[in-house]
């Protein structure tokens, strides 16, 4: 049979409207495509949500890809290792409680998780704002990152979600707009975004656990967010606390919807 062009355009853009078209309203929408953001689509869609997942760059895996310095090997204590485990993602024991795995293995191996389970990636996709109704989040205002980096005035579309993770690791875009636009107060000690501190590993992986949660009605932070909202040390190549707060927030929201 030839191949024809024009079936091949038409077959890309037929599947990826209706893609889009299926996923303009859902349970829960993520935003950045880390380690933790893949994480909690992958246990949000596992349990039945309609998941989609804004990733606003080319590829997903945020800072994981690179491990430390470009030395493709990610750390993670034992905590960390059983959320590897269960991906299957190869990891090999080091120091006493310390575990090494292949940067490129387990990005690659989260994302085909995630997809498995029922999330849908969009990647080149930035959310420039949120939809936000009686004093809740209800859903992301978002357009194409290339249309952002170029700088030209086109109007973004809407997507509906029953809760929005703020998942874009330091920047914590979702909790600034809500703070620097729509001038609402945050759950946080000083009502913004506190913003992170310099790196201290061991304080900084128990606390993206615990500043794991909602921050404002219908948001809630997952991964490097969480201490940059929250105002706690950043920790480096160390990726447990990442993959644990990825499936404490899925938890959570499965919990409150």
């Amino acid at each position: 049979m030839p191949l024809d062009d024009v079936i091949v355009s038409k077959t890309i853009v037929e599947q990826f409207s209706k893609k889009l078209l299926d996923h303009l309203e859902v349970d829960v929408a993520v935003v950045g495509g880390g380690p933790a953001g893949m994480t909690a689509a992958y246990y949000l869609a596992r349990a039945g949500k309609r998941v989609s997942l804004f990733e606003r760059k080319l590829s997903v895996g945020g800072g994981m890809w690179g491990g430390g310095i470009l030395f493709n090997e990610i750390v993670v204590q034992e905590d960390g290792k059983a959320i590897l485990d269960e991906f299957d993602i190869d990891a090999v024991a080091c120091d006493e409680g310390y575990y090494s795995a292949d940067s490129v293995e387990a990005v690659s191996t989260l994302c085909s998780k995630a997809c498995k389970a029922g999330a849908t990636i969009f990647n080149t996709v930035s959310a420039e704002d949120v939809m936000l109704t009686d004093e809740r989040v209800t859903g992301l205002v978002i357009n194409w990152s290339a249309v952002e980096i170029a700088g030209l005035h086109v109007d973004p579309i809407a997507v509906r979600a029953g809760a929005v993770v703020d998942a874009t690791g330091h920047a914590a875009e979702i909790a600034h707009v809500l703070k620097d636009k729509a001038g609402v107060e945050l759950d946080t000690p000083t009502g913004g975004v506190v913003g992170e501190q310099p790196m201290w590993a061991e304080v900084g992986e128990r606390m993206i656990i615990e500043n794991t949660r909602q921050f404002f009605p219908g948001a809630y932070c997952a991964g490097m967010a969480c201490n940059a909202i929250y105002g706690a040390p950043r920790m480096g190549p160390v990726f447990g606390g990442m993959l644990l707060s990825g499936k404490k927030v899925a938890e959570m929201i499965l919990n409150d919807q």
